[in-house]
């Protein structure tokens, strides 16, 4: 009983046959809102990073090499950089293939030199793969 041509029409109607839609309002204070929630995250994961770099701390290591190529101990050559006057501890970690710790140790920097490379062995439980400075702190 259809009383018009069907294979002509769209199945869904043309664009003349809904209303227009109305006007949008309020949307540039959604962007305003996602834009500071953004910048709040943002700020906040600058401040994590920055914080973890060792500038907080005062005492600042970079790696300079290590030797993993005994499986009972690993070596490591570090500088740590930090005020003439403090000593500072740091924790010397040795990883193996799946980031399991199998050594650690604290190493004790005394205080003088501001900036000091060392050279030290730690003990592992299996072979490592990695070694690095977990953390150095003032005292």
């Amino acid at each position: 009983m259809a009383t018009e041509d069907v294979e002509n029409r769209p199945v869904l109607g043309t664009p003349d046959d809904f209303p227009d839609r109305p006007e949008r309002r309020g949307r540039f204070v959604v962007h305003v809102v996602i834009g500071v929630l953004v910048a709040i995250i943002a700020g906040g994961w600058g401040y994590v990073m920055w914080s973890m770099t060792g500038a907080t701390t005062g005492a600042v290591p970079q790696v300079v090499s290590f030797d993993v190529d005994r499986p009972d101990e690993a070596e490591i050559t570090f500088e740590v950089s930090k005020p003439d006057d403090r000593a500072a501890i740091c924790r010397i970690r040795a990883d193996d293939v799946n980031h399991a710790e199998v050594g650690s140790r604290e190493v004790r920097i005394p205080a003088g030199a501001g900036s000091k490379q060392l050279n030290e062995r730690l003990d592992t439980s299996a072979q490592a793969a990695s070694v690095h400075i977990q953390y150095c702190s003032l005292v």
